[in-house]
Protein backbone atom coordinates (compact mmCIF):
# COMPACT_ATOMS: atom_id res chain seq x y z
CA UNK A 1 0.00 0.00 0.00
CA UNK A 2 1.15 3.20 -0.37
CA UNK A 3 0.82 6.36 1.99
CA UNK A 4 0.84 9.73 1.02
CA UNK A 5 2.93 12.22 3.58
CA UNK A 6 2.10 15.71 3.53
CA UNK A 7 5.47 17.39 4.50
CA UNK A 8 5.58 21.29 5.12
CA UNK A 9 8.62 22.67 3.51
CA UNK A 10 9.03 25.29 6.80
CA UNK A 11 10.36 22.08 8.53
CA UNK A 12 12.75 20.64 5.63
CA UNK A 13 15.96 22.09 7.24
CA UNK A 14 14.44 21.67 11.20
CA UNK A 15 16.33 19.50 13.39
CA UNK A 16 15.45 15.64 14.63
CA UNK A 17 12.87 15.30 16.79
CA UNK A 18 9.20 13.57 16.23
CA UNK A 19 6.38 14.34 13.37
CA UNK A 20 3.31 15.98 14.86
CA UNK A 21 0.35 16.10 12.72
CA UNK A 22 -3.30 14.19 11.96
CA UNK A 23 -3.43 10.66 10.27
CA UNK A 24 -6.65 10.58 7.64
CA UNK A 25 -7.08 6.88 7.82
CA UNK A 26 -9.98 7.36 4.98
CA UNK A 27 -7.19 8.27 2.51
CA UNK A 28 -4.02 6.75 3.99
CA UNK A 29 -2.43 9.88 4.56
CA UNK A 30 -0.40 11.77 7.36
CA UNK A 31 -0.73 15.32 7.66
CA UNK A 32 2.48 16.46 9.39
CA UNK A 33 2.00 20.04 11.18
CA UNK A 34 4.90 20.78 13.51
CA UNK A 35 8.28 19.26 14.41
CA UNK A 36 8.71 18.60 18.12
CA UNK A 37 12.59 19.39 19.26
CA UNK A 38 14.64 17.62 22.10
CA UNK A 39 14.93 17.99 24.68
CA UNK A 40 11.46 16.85 25.96
CA UNK A 41 9.14 15.04 28.43
CA UNK A 42 6.92 12.37 26.82
CA UNK A 43 4.18 13.51 28.97
CA UNK A 44 4.57 16.82 28.34
CA UNK A 45 4.08 16.57 24.75
CA UNK A 46 0.63 14.86 25.07
CA UNK A 47 -0.86 17.39 26.71
CA UNK A 48 0.25 19.60 24.51
CA UNK A 49 -1.48 17.67 22.13
CA UNK A 50 -4.61 17.27 24.31
CA UNK A 51 -5.20 20.55 24.32
CA UNK A 52 -4.92 21.48 20.30
CA UNK A 53 -7.23 18.73 20.19
CA UNK A 54 -9.48 20.31 22.55
CA UNK A 55 -9.34 23.78 20.81
CA UNK A 56 -9.52 22.75 16.85
CA UNK A 57 -11.23 19.51 17.19
CA UNK A 58 -8.40 17.81 15.39
CA UNK A 59 -6.97 14.52 16.05
CA UNK A 60 -3.26 15.46 16.36
CA UNK A 61 -0.86 13.27 17.59
CA UNK A 62 2.45 11.90 17.14
CA UNK A 63 2.99 10.27 13.84
CA UNK A 64 6.91 9.26 13.37
CA UNK A 65 10.01 10.68 13.67
CA UNK A 66 12.20 13.02 11.48
CA UNK A 67 16.01 12.36 11.86
CA UNK A 68 17.90 15.54 9.83
CA UNK A 69 21.61 14.31 9.58
CA UNK A 70 23.79 17.13 9.54
CA UNK A 71 26.98 15.85 11.76
CA UNK A 72 28.50 12.67 11.69
CA UNK A 73 27.65 12.55 15.78
CA UNK A 74 24.03 12.91 14.92
CA UNK A 75 23.98 9.18 13.05
CA UNK A 76 23.49 7.58 15.97
CA UNK A 77 20.29 9.61 17.05
CA UNK A 78 18.34 7.26 14.61
CA UNK A 79 18.63 4.39 16.82
CA UNK A 80 17.37 6.91 19.79
CA UNK A 81 14.66 7.94 17.83
CA UNK A 82 13.53 4.31 16.30
CA UNK A 83 12.54 3.72 20.19
CA UNK A 84 10.16 6.39 20.47
CA UNK A 85 7.36 4.23 18.89
CA UNK A 86 7.19 2.16 21.90
CA UNK A 87 6.08 5.59 23.90
CA UNK A 88 4.31 7.06 20.90
CA UNK A 89 2.26 4.01 19.84
CA UNK A 90 0.85 5.24 16.34
CA UNK A 91 0.03 2.74 13.35
CA UNK A 92 1.64 3.06 10.79
CA UNK A 93 4.97 4.55 12.39
CA UNK A 94 6.80 7.21 10.07
CA UNK A 95 10.21 7.65 9.70
CA UNK A 96 11.45 10.12 7.34
CA UNK A 97 15.42 11.06 7.35
CA UNK A 98 17.45 13.42 5.20
CA UNK A 99 20.79 12.28 4.25
CA UNK A 100 23.62 14.32 5.17
CA UNK A 101 25.31 16.90 2.86
CA UNK A 102 22.70 14.92 0.37
CA UNK A 103 19.30 16.00 -1.12
CA UNK A 104 17.98 12.32 -1.10
CA UNK A 105 14.96 11.40 1.54
CA UNK A 106 14.75 8.15 2.79
CA UNK A 107 10.91 7.68 3.89
CA UNK A 108 9.34 4.43 5.64
CA UNK A 109 6.27 3.59 7.28
CA UNK A 110 5.78 0.23 9.41
CA UNK A 111 3.26 -1.50 11.38
CA UNK A 112 4.67 -2.87 14.57
CA UNK A 113 1.00 -4.15 15.37
CA UNK A 114 0.93 -6.46 12.52
CA UNK A 115 1.65 -10.25 13.36
CA UNK A 116 4.46 -11.87 11.01
CA UNK A 117 3.28 -14.84 10.89
CA UNK A 118 0.23 -13.86 8.61
CA UNK A 119 3.25 -12.77 6.14
CA UNK A 120 1.79 -9.39 5.73
CA UNK A 121 4.74 -6.64 5.16
CA UNK A 122 6.16 -4.78 7.76
CA UNK A 123 6.42 -1.74 5.83
CA UNK A 124 4.48 0.42 3.16
CA UNK A 125 5.61 2.68 0.43
CA UNK A 126 5.52 6.39 1.19
CA UNK A 127 4.90 9.08 -1.68
CA UNK A 128 6.00 12.39 -0.28
CA UNK A 129 4.53 15.52 -0.81
CA UNK A 130 5.68 19.05 -0.08
CA UNK A 131 3.48 21.76 1.10
CA UNK A 132 3.70 25.35 2.41
CA UNK A 133 2.06 25.82 5.22
CA UNK A 134 1.32 29.58 4.93
CA UNK A 135 -0.06 29.40 1.46
CA UNK A 136 -2.12 26.57 2.31
CA UNK A 137 -3.73 28.23 5.83
CA UNK A 138 -4.24 31.66 3.29
CA UNK A 139 -5.45 30.07 0.61
CA UNK A 140 -8.71 29.29 1.69
CA UNK A 141 -9.51 26.29 0.30
CA UNK A 142 -11.46 24.41 3.61
CA UNK A 143 -14.63 25.05 3.13
CA UNK A 144 -16.70 22.73 5.21
CA UNK A 145 -19.11 22.13 1.58
CA UNK A 146 -16.12 21.72 -0.10
CA UNK A 147 -15.58 17.82 2.28
CA UNK A 148 -17.42 16.16 0.04
CA UNK A 149 -19.16 12.35 0.42
CA UNK A 150 -16.51 9.68 0.57
CA UNK A 151 -18.73 7.09 -0.99
CA UNK A 152 -19.36 8.77 -4.35
CA UNK A 153 -16.10 7.23 -6.22
CA UNK A 154 -12.61 7.22 -6.57
CA UNK A 155 -12.39 10.79 -8.13
CA UNK A 156 -14.13 12.74 -4.89
CA UNK A 157 -12.59 10.39 -2.43
CA UNK A 158 -9.18 11.93 -3.66
CA UNK A 159 -10.92 15.35 -3.74
CA UNK A 160 -12.07 14.84 -0.28
CA UNK A 161 -8.25 13.82 0.92
CA UNK A 162 -7.06 17.26 -0.58
CA UNK A 163 -9.58 19.07 1.44
CA UNK A 164 -9.13 17.11 4.34
CA UNK A 165 -5.62 18.19 3.81
CA UNK A 166 -6.50 21.89 4.06
CA UNK A 167 -9.00 21.60 6.52
CA UNK A 168 -6.62 20.07 9.01
CA UNK A 169 -3.66 22.83 8.62
CA UNK A 170 -7.04 25.91 8.76
CA UNK A 171 -8.21 24.33 12.06
CA UNK A 172 -4.71 23.85 13.78
CA UNK A 173 -3.76 27.63 14.40
CA UNK A 174 -3.41 27.00 18.01
CA UNK A 175 -0.69 24.77 17.46
CA UNK A 176 1.00 27.56 15.17
CA UNK A 177 0.44 30.36 18.05
CA UNK A 178 3.97 29.29 19.79
CA UNK A 179 7.14 30.39 18.18
CA UNK A 180 10.99 29.99 19.70
CA UNK A 181 10.89 32.78 22.19
CA UNK A 182 7.78 31.35 24.15
CA UNK A 183 9.09 29.53 27.60
CA UNK A 184 6.73 26.66 27.24
CA UNK A 185 8.06 22.95 27.79
CA UNK A 186 7.94 22.02 24.33
CA UNK A 187 9.91 23.73 21.23
CA UNK A 188 8.25 22.88 17.85
CA UNK A 189 9.10 24.48 14.36
CA UNK A 190 6.63 24.94 12.00
CA UNK A 191 5.72 27.83 9.81
CA UNK A 192 5.52 30.83 12.35
CA UNK A 193 8.52 29.20 14.57
CA UNK A 194 10.64 32.05 14.21
CA UNK A 195 8.18 34.40 15.01
CA UNK A 196 4.33 35.10 15.04
CA UNK A 197 3.27 37.38 12.44
CA UNK A 198 1.90 40.12 14.54
CA UNK A 199 1.02 44.19 14.22
CA UNK A 200 0.60 46.39 17.19
CA UNK A 201 -1.58 48.37 14.91
CA UNK A 202 -3.02 45.51 13.07
CA UNK A 203 -4.21 43.94 17.02
CA UNK A 204 -5.23 48.08 17.88
CA UNK A 205 -7.39 48.25 14.35
CA UNK A 206 -9.04 45.22 15.56
CA UNK A 207 -9.88 46.34 18.54
CA UNK A 208 -11.11 49.16 17.68
CA UNK A 209 -12.67 47.87 15.00
CA UNK A 210 -16.16 46.65 16.69
CA UNK A 211 -17.16 49.88 18.67
CA UNK A 212 -16.50 51.63 15.21
CA UNK A 213 -18.50 49.42 13.17
CA UNK A 214 -21.12 49.17 15.88
CA UNK A 215 -21.44 52.69 16.04
CA UNK A 216 -21.40 53.72 12.53
CA UNK A 217 -24.03 50.98 11.57
CA UNK A 218 -26.31 52.36 13.90
CA UNK A 219 -25.72 55.70 12.19
CA UNK A 220 -26.08 54.74 8.78
CA UNK A 221 -29.09 52.39 9.97
CA UNK A 222 -31.11 55.86 10.47
CA UNK A 223 -29.58 57.91 7.51
CA UNK A 224 -31.16 54.52 5.63
CA UNK A 225 -34.30 54.71 8.06
CA UNK A 226 -34.95 58.85 7.24
CA UNK A 227 -34.42 57.88 3.27
CA UNK A 228 -37.00 55.60 3.42
CA UNK A 229 -39.68 57.95 4.90
CA UNK A 230 -42.99 59.12 3.65
CA UNK A 231 -41.35 62.48 2.99
CA UNK A 232 -39.43 60.83 -0.08
CA UNK A 233 -42.47 59.32 -1.21
CA UNK A 234 -44.49 62.51 -2.14
CA UNK A 235 -44.29 63.17 -5.79
CA UNK A 236 -42.00 65.94 -6.23
CA UNK A 237 -39.36 63.99 -4.49
CA UNK A 238 -40.24 60.52 -5.22
CA UNK A 239 -39.67 61.86 -9.04
CA UNK A 240 -36.26 63.52 -8.31
CA UNK A 241 -35.00 60.88 -5.93
CA UNK A 242 -35.59 58.50 -8.85
CA UNK A 243 -34.54 60.84 -11.81
CA UNK A 244 -31.19 62.26 -10.51
CA UNK A 245 -27.59 60.39 -10.83
CA UNK A 246 -26.62 61.62 -7.77
CA UNK A 247 -29.01 60.22 -5.71
CA UNK A 248 -28.91 56.57 -7.31
CA UNK A 249 -24.94 56.77 -6.69
CA UNK A 250 -25.58 58.10 -3.00
CA UNK A 251 -28.49 55.00 -2.67
CA UNK A 252 -25.77 52.43 -3.69
CA UNK A 253 -23.13 54.59 -1.43
CA UNK A 254 -25.13 53.95 1.62
CA UNK A 255 -25.80 49.92 0.55
CA UNK A 256 -21.65 49.81 0.79
CA UNK A 257 -21.00 51.59 3.93
CA UNK A 258 -23.67 49.36 5.39
CA UNK A 259 -22.11 46.27 4.32
CA UNK A 260 -18.95 46.98 4.84
CA UNK A 261 -19.81 48.68 8.73
CA UNK A 262 -22.41 45.41 9.53
CA UNK A 263 -21.14 43.76 12.83
CA UNK A 264 -22.65 40.22 11.27
CA UNK A 265 -19.25 38.41 10.38
CA UNK A 266 -18.90 37.52 7.23
CA UNK A 267 -19.65 33.88 6.42
CA UNK A 268 -17.88 32.44 3.86
CA UNK A 269 -14.60 33.78 2.09
CA UNK A 270 -16.29 35.12 -1.10
CA UNK A 271 -18.25 37.15 1.16
CA UNK A 272 -15.23 38.35 2.83
CA UNK A 273 -13.51 39.12 -0.49
CA UNK A 274 -16.69 41.03 -1.33
CA UNK A 275 -16.35 43.15 1.54
CA UNK A 276 -12.84 43.71 1.43
CA UNK A 277 -13.36 44.77 -2.62
CA UNK A 278 -16.04 46.96 -1.52
CA UNK A 279 -13.59 48.85 1.45
CA UNK A 280 -10.39 49.46 -0.98
CA UNK A 281 -13.27 50.57 -3.61
CA UNK A 282 -14.30 53.12 -1.01
CA UNK A 283 -10.94 54.25 -0.11
CA UNK A 284 -10.26 54.90 -3.37
CA UNK A 285 -13.16 56.65 -4.67
CA UNK A 286 -12.68 58.80 -1.61
CA UNK A 287 -8.89 59.55 -2.17
CA UNK A 288 -9.46 60.83 -5.43
CA UNK A 289 -12.72 62.86 -4.74
CA UNK A 290 -10.51 64.96 -2.29
CA UNK A 291 -8.10 64.98 -4.93
CA UNK A 292 -10.23 66.84 -7.52
CA UNK A 293 -11.39 68.58 -4.54
CA UNK A 294 -7.84 70.14 -3.70
CA UNK A 295 -7.58 70.72 -7.68
CA UNK A 296 -10.70 72.44 -8.02
CA UNK A 297 -9.67 74.80 -5.01
CA UNK A 298 -6.51 75.30 -6.19
CA UNK A 299 -5.66 78.63 -8.33
CA UNK A 300 -9.34 79.60 -7.94
CA UNK A 301 -10.44 76.59 -10.83
CA UNK A 302 -14.03 77.38 -9.39
CA UNK A 303 -14.10 80.65 -10.81
CA UNK A 304 -12.67 80.07 -14.11
CA UNK A 305 -14.75 77.70 -14.43
CA UNK A 306 -17.83 79.26 -13.84
CA UNK A 307 -16.75 82.58 -15.67
CA UNK A 308 -16.61 79.68 -19.09
CA UNK A 309 -19.71 78.40 -18.50
CA UNK A 310 -21.91 81.21 -19.70
CA UNK A 311 -19.62 81.84 -23.07
CA UNK A 312 -19.73 78.22 -23.64
CA UNK A 313 -23.57 78.26 -23.24
CA UNK A 314 -23.79 80.98 -25.25
CA UNK A 315 -21.42 79.20 -28.37
CA UNK A 316 -24.00 76.33 -28.05
CA UNK A 317 -27.14 77.87 -28.21
CA UNK A 318 -25.78 80.20 -31.37
CA UNK A 319 -24.53 76.60 -32.72
CA UNK A 320 -28.01 75.68 -32.36
CA UNK A 321 -29.69 78.46 -34.06
CA UNK A 322 -27.44 78.38 -36.96
CA UNK A 323 -29.02 74.66 -36.88
CA UNK A 324 -32.57 75.69 -36.91
CA UNK A 325 -31.89 78.25 -39.54
CA UNK A 326 -30.31 75.97 -42.11
CA UNK A 327 -32.94 73.42 -41.53
CA UNK A 328 -35.68 76.16 -42.07
CA UNK A 329 -34.34 76.68 -45.89
CA UNK A 330 -33.30 74.15 -48.27
CA UNK A 331 -31.16 71.32 -45.99
CA UNK A 332 -28.83 69.15 -47.94
CA UNK A 333 -31.25 70.71 -51.19
CA UNK A 334 -34.26 69.17 -49.72
CA UNK A 335 -37.43 70.68 -50.66
CA UNK A 336 -39.21 70.83 -47.01
CA UNK A 337 -42.80 72.19 -46.66
CA UNK A 338 -42.08 75.92 -46.13
CA UNK A 339 -44.97 76.58 -44.03
CA UNK A 340 -44.42 73.71 -41.38
CA UNK A 341 -40.76 73.87 -41.39
CA UNK A 342 -40.98 77.94 -40.65
CA UNK A 343 -43.64 76.90 -37.71
CA UNK A 344 -41.43 74.30 -36.32
CA UNK A 345 -38.16 76.24 -36.71
CA UNK A 346 -39.12 79.33 -34.70
CA UNK A 347 -40.76 77.24 -32.08
CA UNK A 348 -37.49 76.04 -31.67
CA UNK A 349 -35.78 79.08 -31.76
CA UNK A 350 -38.11 80.60 -28.85
CA UNK A 351 -37.34 77.82 -26.56
CA UNK A 352 -33.21 78.66 -27.48
CA UNK A 353 -34.23 82.45 -26.68
CA UNK A 354 -35.46 81.11 -23.07
CA UNK A 355 -33.09 78.68 -22.90
CA UNK A 356 -30.29 81.48 -23.36
CA UNK A 357 -32.09 84.14 -20.81
CA UNK A 358 -32.46 81.43 -17.67
CA UNK A 359 -28.51 81.22 -18.28
CA UNK A 360 -27.84 84.58 -18.01
CA UNK A 361 -30.22 84.90 -14.96
CA UNK A 362 -28.21 82.38 -13.25
CA UNK A 363 -24.76 83.72 -14.25
CA UNK A 364 -24.17 85.46 -11.44
CA UNK A 365 -24.50 82.70 -8.95
CA UNK A 366 -23.06 80.02 -10.91
CA UNK A 367 -19.63 80.33 -8.98
CA UNK A 368 -21.29 79.70 -5.81
CA UNK A 369 -23.34 77.34 -7.26
CA UNK A 370 -20.32 75.32 -8.49
CA UNK A 371 -18.31 75.99 -5.10
CA UNK A 372 -21.06 73.92 -3.14
CA UNK A 373 -20.95 71.23 -5.84
CA UNK A 374 -17.12 70.77 -5.73
CA UNK A 375 -17.45 70.06 -2.02
CA UNK A 376 -19.38 66.77 -2.47
CA UNK A 377 -16.15 65.28 -4.35
CA UNK A 378 -15.05 64.84 -0.72
CA UNK A 379 -18.17 62.33 -0.76
CA UNK A 380 -15.88 60.14 -3.72
CA UNK A 381 -15.33 60.67 -7.29
CA UNK A 382 -18.35 59.14 -8.23
CA UNK A 383 -20.16 61.46 -6.77
CA UNK A 384 -18.70 64.07 -8.28
CA UNK A 385 -19.42 62.26 -11.74
CA UNK A 386 -22.82 61.88 -10.86
CA UNK A 387 -23.63 65.77 -10.41
CA UNK A 388 -21.72 66.12 -13.23
CA UNK A 389 -23.81 63.71 -15.38
CA UNK A 390 -26.97 65.81 -13.59
CA UNK A 391 -25.33 68.88 -14.70
CA UNK A 392 -24.98 67.98 -18.25
CA UNK A 393 -28.62 66.99 -18.18
CA UNK A 394 -29.71 70.32 -16.77
CA UNK A 395 -27.79 72.14 -19.16
CA UNK A 396 -28.87 70.12 -22.19
CA UNK A 397 -33.00 70.29 -21.00
CA UNK A 398 -33.46 72.32 -23.94
CA UNK A 399 -32.23 69.66 -26.30
CA UNK A 400 -34.03 67.02 -24.38
CA UNK A 401 -37.39 68.62 -24.97
CA UNK A 402 -36.30 69.61 -29.12
CA UNK A 403 -36.11 65.42 -29.06
CA UNK A 404 -39.29 65.04 -26.72
CA UNK A 405 -41.10 67.04 -29.61
CA UNK A 406 -40.06 65.74 -32.71
CA UNK A 407 -39.86 62.17 -31.26
CA UNK A 408 -43.87 62.68 -30.37
CA UNK A 409 -44.78 65.00 -33.78
CA UNK A 410 -43.26 62.37 -35.64
CA UNK A 411 -44.99 58.97 -33.65
CA UNK A 412 -48.08 61.23 -33.87
CA UNK A 413 -47.89 61.26 -37.96
CA UNK A 414 -46.51 57.62 -37.97
CA UNK A 415 -49.89 56.66 -36.26
CA UNK A 416 -52.60 58.63 -38.71
CA UNK A 417 -50.32 57.23 -41.41
CA UNK A 418 -51.02 53.68 -40.32
CA UNK A 419 -54.81 54.25 -39.58
CA UNK A 420 -55.45 56.01 -42.59
CA UNK A 421 -53.44 53.08 -44.99
CA UNK A 422 -56.20 50.48 -43.12
CA UNK A 423 -58.67 52.66 -43.88
CA UNK A 424 -57.67 52.06 -47.94
CA UNK A 425 -57.82 48.80 -47.50
CA UNK A 426 -61.17 48.44 -45.66
CA UNK A 427 -60.06 47.40 -42.39
CA UNK A 428 -59.57 49.02 -38.90
CA UNK A 429 -57.88 48.06 -35.47
CA UNK A 430 -59.93 46.61 -33.09
CA UNK A 431 -59.72 47.82 -29.80
CA UNK A 432 -61.30 45.09 -27.53
CA UNK A 433 -59.72 41.96 -29.64
CA UNK A 434 -56.56 43.66 -30.10
CA UNK A 435 -56.54 42.62 -33.78
CA UNK A 436 -57.42 44.29 -37.48
CA UNK A 437 -60.59 43.63 -38.45
CA UNK A 438 -63.11 43.98 -41.88
CA UNK A 439 -64.76 47.47 -41.93
CA UNK A 440 -67.23 49.12 -44.63
CA UNK A 441 -66.89 52.69 -45.12
CA UNK A 442 -68.88 55.30 -46.94
CA UNK A 443 -67.24 57.70 -49.37
CA UNK A 444 -67.27 61.08 -46.95
CA UNK A 445 -65.06 58.85 -44.86
CA UNK A 446 -63.28 57.46 -47.51
CA UNK A 447 -62.75 61.15 -49.20
CA UNK A 448 -61.25 62.94 -45.99
CA UNK A 449 -59.18 59.83 -45.05
CA UNK A 450 -57.50 60.02 -48.55
CA UNK A 451 -57.06 63.71 -48.28
CA UNK A 452 -55.84 63.56 -44.28
CA UNK A 453 -53.52 60.43 -46.19
CA UNK A 454 -52.47 63.20 -48.78
CA UNK A 455 -51.42 65.78 -46.10
CA UNK A 456 -49.78 63.65 -43.67
CA UNK A 457 -47.34 61.92 -46.39
CA UNK A 458 -46.48 65.66 -47.41
CA UNK A 459 -45.63 66.95 -44.33
CA UNK A 460 -43.76 63.60 -43.02
CA UNK A 461 -40.41 64.64 -44.98
CA UNK A 462 -39.92 67.79 -43.04
CA UNK A 463 -40.89 66.24 -39.70
CA UNK A 464 -38.77 62.97 -39.70
CA UNK A 465 -35.53 65.69 -41.03
CA UNK A 466 -36.27 67.73 -37.54
CA UNK A 467 -37.04 64.40 -35.74
CA UNK A 468 -33.73 62.51 -37.38
CA UNK A 469 -31.12 65.49 -36.12
CA UNK A 470 -32.85 66.13 -32.77
CA UNK A 471 -32.42 62.83 -32.41
CA UNK A 472 -28.67 62.54 -33.19
CA UNK A 473 -27.89 65.55 -31.24
CA UNK A 474 -30.00 63.85 -27.53
CA UNK A 475 -27.86 60.72 -28.73
CA UNK A 476 -24.71 62.87 -28.30
CA UNK A 477 -25.56 63.78 -24.78
CA UNK A 478 -26.54 60.68 -23.82
CA UNK A 479 -23.27 59.20 -25.07
CA UNK A 480 -21.04 61.47 -22.84
CA UNK A 481 -23.35 60.74 -19.43
CA UNK A 482 -23.43 57.03 -20.48
CA UNK A 483 -19.60 57.62 -20.82
CA UNK A 484 -19.92 59.04 -17.09
CA UNK A 485 -21.80 56.50 -16.11
CA UNK A 486 -19.53 53.82 -17.12
CA UNK A 487 -16.74 55.46 -15.42
CA UNK A 488 -18.39 55.29 -12.22
CA UNK A 489 -19.88 51.93 -12.75
CA UNK A 490 -16.12 51.12 -12.84
CA UNK A 491 -14.68 52.49 -9.41
CA UNK A 492 -17.59 50.82 -7.84
CA UNK A 493 -17.16 47.58 -9.46
CA UNK A 494 -13.71 47.31 -9.61
CA UNK A 495 -12.17 44.36 -7.50
CA UNK A 496 -9.14 46.51 -6.50
CA UNK A 497 -8.13 43.98 -3.49
CA UNK A 498 -8.95 41.03 -5.78
CA UNK A 499 -6.47 42.06 -8.39
CA UNK A 500 -3.91 43.15 -5.41
CA UNK A 501 -4.09 40.16 -4.36
CA UNK A 502 -3.71 38.28 -7.65
CA UNK A 503 -0.36 40.44 -8.61
CA UNK A 504 1.28 39.95 -4.63
CA UNK A 505 -0.43 36.89 -3.32
CA UNK A 506 -1.63 35.03 -5.95
CA UNK A 507 -1.97 31.85 -3.68
CA UNK A 508 -5.16 33.86 -1.61
CA UNK A 509 -6.97 33.42 -5.01
CA UNK A 510 -5.77 29.46 -5.70
CA UNK A 511 -8.88 27.71 -7.26
CA UNK A 512 -7.41 24.26 -6.54
CA UNK A 513 -4.12 22.38 -6.37
CA UNK A 514 -1.41 21.03 -8.47
CA UNK A 515 1.67 18.93 -8.01
CA UNK A 516 5.15 18.86 -9.47
CA UNK A 517 7.72 16.27 -9.52
CA UNK A 518 10.99 17.08 -7.16
CA UNK A 519 12.30 13.48 -7.51
CA UNK A 520 11.71 10.41 -9.51
CA UNK A 521 14.20 7.75 -8.89
CA UNK A 522 14.07 3.91 -8.69
CA UNK A 523 14.31 3.03 -5.19
CA UNK A 524 13.74 6.06 -3.69
CA UNK A 525 10.13 7.49 -2.12
CA UNK A 526 8.57 9.86 -5.24
CA UNK A 527 8.78 13.63 -3.94
CA UNK A 528 5.55 16.07 -4.93
CA UNK A 529 5.70 19.77 -4.30
CA UNK A 530 2.05 20.95 -3.73
CA UNK A 531 1.46 23.95 -5.62
CA UNK A 532 -2.04 26.35 -5.70
CA UNK A 533 -3.19 26.52 -9.17
CA UNK A 534 -5.03 30.26 -9.93
CA UNK A 535 -7.95 30.70 -12.48
CA UNK A 536 -7.35 31.76 -15.92
CA UNK A 537 -4.57 31.70 -18.18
Amino acid sequence: MVLKAFFPTCCASADSGLLVGRWVPEQSSAVVLAVVHFPFIPIQVKELLAQVQQASRVGVAVLGTWCHRRQESEESLGHFLEGLGAIFSHEPWLQLCRERGSKFWSCKATHRQVPASLGAPGQDQVMLIFYDQRKVLLSQLHPPAALPDHQAGDATASAGGLAAVFDTVARSEVLFRSDQFDEGPVRLSHWQSEGVEASILVELAKQASGPICLLLACLLSLISAASTSRVFKLWPLSFIWSKLSTCEQLRHRLGQLTLIFSTQKAENPAQLMRKANMLVSVFLDVALGLALLSWLHGKDRIGQLADALVPVADHVAEELQHLLQWLMGAPAGLKMNRALDQVLGRFFLYHIHLWISYIHLMSPFIERILWHLGLSACLGLTVALSILSDIIALLTFHIYCFYVYGARLYCMKICGLSSLWRLFRGKKWNVLRQRVDSCSYDLDQLFIGTLLFTILVFLLPTTALYYLVFTLLRLLVVTVQGLIHLLVDLVNSLPLYSLGLRLCRPYRLAAGVKFRVLEHEAGRPLRLLMQGALLGP
